[in-house]
């Protein structure tokens, strides 16, 4: 099972950075989130769940730890906030630069 989680970030990470190199507006935006999503995915399975279990320390020998799950729901709501934040960015940098090009510049052929 951690070999299938490894080779998930990976990818997960892999995409995201070639996204993020494709230096256009839609592409960035979606390598940022698949970034994120796999650093979610990264701590989530970092907490070491342990299925029913209580979240309270004292009343069984084992405890599900709460804090990752609290660290990835915050990290999703501020991933959500500034993917739209950069995405009202790009539109205005659409709007005023007449072009999608990250740098407001066509590439060289």
């Amino acid at each position: 099972m951690e070999a299938v989680l490894a080779i998930t970030l990976g990818i997960m990470t892999a995409s995201g950075v070639y996204l993020l190199l494709r230096a256009r507006i839609f592409p960035v935006v979606m390598g940022l989130t698949l970034i994120s999503y796999a650093v979610n995915l990264f701590i989530f399975a970092m907490g070491r769940l342990v299925t029913g279990a209580p979240a309270v320390i004292g009343r069984s020998a084992e405890y599900g730890d709460p804090l990752p799950q609290a660290l990835v729901l915050t990290a999703i709501v501020i991933g959500f906030a500034m993917t739209a934040f950069v995405v009202v960015l790009a539109l205005r940098g659409l709007g005023e630069l007449r072009t999608d090009h990250v740098d407001g510049r066509e590439p060289r052929e």
